[in-house]
C-alpha cells in the first residue's frame, strides 16, 4: 500500500462503508475461502420465493459449454410472459474465482422491467478452470441462446451481454469472440466496473492498493488464478483481457461505468475511449467517489440510486430503437 499516494476521495455517504471495511483490518485472500465465497447466500427455494414475490420465475437448464462440457444457466422471466422478448445474457462477478450465477439477481430488476428474459450463466471458475474455459463457456451460452431463441421466446437479434467486474470482462471478451468468429449477433453490451486489463499498470491500480473494495492485490490474485504465469505477458489473449484487443471496430452499442475511487477506473475509461475511436456507440459514466460494487453494497445511497437510474434510462432508450 502506498501511504503517501494521492487518490480521489470516497463519496461522503459511501465513505462510511469503506471506513467500516478498513476498521476490520486488511483483507488477506486465502484459497481455502473459495468454497464459501462460491456459495449462494440463501437456499434456491428462498430465492425462488423472492423471485415469485416480484412476479418472476426461474428455470434451470443444462447447456453445452466449452468443448461441449455441461454448464448450467438460469432462465428468469415474468410469470406468464408470452411473445418474443429481448434477452439479457448475464455473467456474474467474482474476480474469475468466485461468485454465483444466482447471486445479486435483484440488480437485474431494471432490465426485467422491459418484460425481457434474463439468462444467467454458471461459467466455470479459475483456478480449477483457467483461461480460456470461463470466456468460452460464456460464448457457448450465447451460441446456445441464439440457436434456441424460439424455444426461449427471445429475439435472437436483441441479445444484450451484461457483466459486472469479472463478468464485465467476460461480456467484453464474449462480444469480441462473437465478432471475430462471425457468431451470433450481439445487440449491445453492459459493462459495469469491468475487469479488462491484466497488466496492472494504470494509475488507479496504484491509487487503490490496499484501499477500498477489490484492491490491487486482490485483482492480481484473480488474474493469476485465471492466467497463471502468462499474466502480464504478451501471451495473453484479448478474449481473456479485452483491454489488449487492438481493434474494437464492429463492437455493439455499449454502456460502461465505474467509480472514480476504484481500481478498475482507468482501464474502463480507456476502453470506452477506444470504442469511440473505433467508431462504436458507447456511453460512459464515472461515478464520483464510488467504490467497486457500490450499487450492490450500498443500494440505498443517493449515488447508487442515480447510477441505477442511469442504466435503466440507457436500457429504455436501447430497447426503444
Amino acid at each position: 500500500m502506498h501511504d503517501t499516494i494521492t487518490r480521489p476521495p470516497f463519496d461522503t455517504e459511501l465513505g462510511g462503508f469503506i471506513d467500516a471495511l478498513h476498521a476490520r483490518g486488511p483483507f488477506r485472500f486465502d484459497p481455502g475461502m473459495l468454497p464459501r465465497m462460491r456459495e449462494l447466500e440463501s437456499t434456491e427455494a428462498e430465492l425462488d420465493a423472492r423471485l415469485a414475490g416480484r412476479g418472476l420465475e426461474r428455470h434451470a437448464r443444462t447447456v453445452p459449454g466449452h468443448l461441449g462440457d455441461p454448464v448450467t444457466i438460469a432462465v428468469i422471466e415474468r410469470t406468464g410472459r408470452t411473445g418474443t422478448a429481448p434477452c439479457f445474457l448475464a455473467f456474474h462477478g467474482g474476480g474469475m474465482m468466485f461468485g454465483h450465477h444466482l447471486g445479486n439477481l435483484e440488480s437485474y430488476d431494471p432490465l426485467l422491467d422491459h418484460d425481457a428474459v434474463l439468462v444467467s450463466v454458471d461459467y466455470r471458475l479459475a483456478p480449477e478452470h483457467p483461461d480460456p474455459t470461463p470466456v468460452e463457456d460464456c460464448y457457448a451460452a450465447l451460441v446456445w441462446v441464439a440457436e434456441h431463441a424460439d424455444e426461449l421466446g427471445v429475439d435472437p437479434d436483441r441479445i444484450v451481454l451484461v457483466g459486472q467486474s469479472a463478468g464485465g470482462g467476460l461480456a467484453a471478451g464474449t462480444a469480441l469472440l462473437a465478432r471475430d468468429r462471425s457468431g451470433p449477433a450481439v445487440f449491445a453490451q453492459i459493462l459495469v466496473s469491468p475487469m479488462l486489463d491484466d497488466r496492472d499498470d494504470t494509475t488507479s491500480t496504484q491509487q487503490f492498493d490496499g484501499v477500498g473494495v477489490a484492491d490491487r492485490d486482490f485483482v492480481r490474485t484473480g488474474w493469476r488464478a485465471y492466467l497463471g504465469d502468462r499474466r502480464g505477458t504478451e501471451a495473453v489473449s484479448p478474449y481473456a483481457a479485452p483491454a489488449r484487443a487492438t481493434d474494437l471496430r464492429g463492437l455493439p452499442k455499449t454502456y460502461v461505468d465505474c467509480g472514480s475511487a476504484e481500481v478498475f477506473r482507468d482501464e474502463t475509461v480507456a476502453f470506452a475511449s477506444r470504442l469511440w475511436a473505433a467508431g462504436c456507440d458507447a456511453e460512459l459514466h464515472v461515478w464520483p467517489g464510488a467504490f467497486h460494487g457500490f450499487t450492490s453494497m450500498q443500494p440505498d445511497a443517493r449515488l447508487s440510486r442515480v447510477a441505477v437510474a442511469a442504466l435503466a434510462d440507457w436500457t429504455a432508450r436501447l430497447l426503444a430503437d
